[in-house]
């Protein structure tokens, strides 16, 4: 059989391929992806300090990787060391020292992806922190869907993943959808002439549209469009997963990258697969040798359970080892996280701290294409507030500025009759949704509490 199958030809190959299940060509076993992926796991731990961190570039990524595998991160801990989730709620969660002065948007966006799969309710770090607010806070009014500003792709990309993938303790998606088509727009507006996309804006640019695209950036993107519900069967996603199929490299299964073939490269683009639901090892993602971008991953694997970057290199990396033990177990960029054997699923501030600004996610929609998106702080003396206080607050001070330029009624209880001269003449037609739950009417005494995602529709 060896001997006939040095003889068939690459094109023969290739069609055998398309003929055969799925299972057929799944070349690495699901018994060796899992001892691969619990070696990835004791590889991670050995690279935990005595605080709770792991080493090495960007480590926050561990915690994804971590969950995605199965293994909470309150459960991973030194003996007389402080565990994982604690550490990395700790450092997330003081904005006066993280992530320091000029940080770009993209480092609240892992956060949030990071802090969820970590068991940490990413709009409640702490009674300052909301990691969901400060995304919002980066939204460009004269770029809608950007986040960052206007030439910042990257931030609108990870931007769409953290929104749409951070969910609630409950499952519920935080933002509207209105808000999140925003951002799938400007995704199919980047998306190269090949079907994949860069980390570059190309965005109206006929000579960048033409260049080559890379499958790093190609799995965050299919990742982020399908978290945010778009089909696995749309012309944007078959399009992509064409590309990222015409990319693989025949005799090792990896996607070909502008500096090589990697770890980081082959993850990010078997991530993007897993996150729309397509097979990495089906018989489209199977080369006329045989090989997946899984085998190139599990290649990759060195005796301490960690993955090299490089096919050359003899060293495991860390970063490479967050992104290779994430993609062999299935995830996109985020996962839900595991239940703890020591302690809550999750963790949260609960309520406001008196004198404490805290906060909030604010996105009105009143009909119009421009959606007002902010983050708007409040210092409530009581557990909980108001709308009615959370928009006299967006009207002295929002990020962006002018969220809220005026609403109706100026007291009372009842129910808000405008926004931002919305309708005309006044009456009692808004709706407000918090944290991505049921549409109720919007009126000054509905309870705000902390970490709220406050969407308020015109109806």
């Amino acid at each position: 059989m060896r001997i006939i199958i040095r003889r068939l030809t690459p094109l023969v190959l290739a069609a055998c391929a398309l003929a055969l299940p799925a299972s057929s060509w799944a070349t690495s076993t699901a018994k060796q992806i899992k001892v691969a992926k619990a070696n990835g796991v004791t590889y991670l731990k050995s690279t935990q300090q005595l605080n709770g961190s792991f080493s090495g570039f960007d480590s926050d990524w561990a915690l994804g990787a971590l969950a995605a595998a199965g293994t909470a991160a309150a459960d991973v801990q030194l003996p007389g060391g402080t565990d994982a989730r604690s550490y990395y709620r700790s450092l997330f969660g003081d904005p006066a020292t993280w992530p320091g002065e000029g940080a770009s948007i993209t480092e609240f966006e892992r956060a949030a992806l990071n802090s969820y799969a970590a068991g940490i309710d990413p709009a409640r770090v702490s009674t300052s922190q909301n990691l969901i607010a400060q995304i919002a806070a980066g939204y460009d009014p004269s770029a809608p869907g950007y986040y960052g500003g206007a030439s910042n792709f990257s931030g609108a990309l990870f931007g769409l993943l953290a929104l749409a993938d951070a969910k609630t303790r409950t499952g519920l998606q935080r933002v509207p959808q209105d808000l999140l088509e925003k951002s799938i727009a400007v995704v199919r507006a980047n998306q190269h002439n090949d079907g994949g996309w860069t980390f570059e804006k190309v965005e109206g640019s006929a000579k960048k549209l033409a260049e080559p695209s890379e499958p790093d950036e190609t799995g965050a993107a299919l990742a982020a469009l399908c978290a945010a519900g778009v089909s696995s069967g749309d012309s944007s996603v078959a399009k992509a997963v064409a590309y990222l199929k015409g990319d693989l490299i025949s005799a090792t299964g990896a996607f070909s990258a502008p500096f090589g073939p990697n770890t980081d490269s082959n993850a990010w683009g078997v991530q993007g697969l897993d996150g729309c639901g397509i097979d990495p090892q089906e018989a489209g993602f199977t080369t006329a040798m045989g090989k997946t971008p899984i085998d190139f991953l599990l290649s990759q694997q060195v005796a301490s359970g960690g993955f090299k970057f490089e096919e050359a290199e003899t060293e495991a990396s860390e970063y490479s080892s967050q992104d290779g033990l994430r993609a062999i177990s299935g995830a996109g960029f985020t996962a839900k996280p595991p239940a703890a054997k020591t302690g809550p699923r999750w963790e949260f501030a609960s309520t406001f701290s008196p004198g404490v600004q805290s906060p909030l996610t604010l996105v009105i929609n009143d009909g119009t294409p421009n959606l007002k998106v902010c983050s708007v702080s409040v210092a409530p003396s009581k557990p909980s507030t108001t709308l009615a206080a959370v928009l006299e607050a967006a009207q002295a001070a929002s990020t962006p500025s002018a969220c809220v330029s005026s609403f109706a009624p100026a007291s009372g209880n009842g129910a808000i009759t405008q926004i931002n001269g919305s309708p005309s003449p006044a009456e009692a037609s808004w709706n407000v949704s918090i944290d991505g739950s049921k549409e109720n009417a919007a009126k000054r005494s509905t309870v705000i509490k902390l970490g709220d995602t406050i969407s308020l529709q015109l109806k």
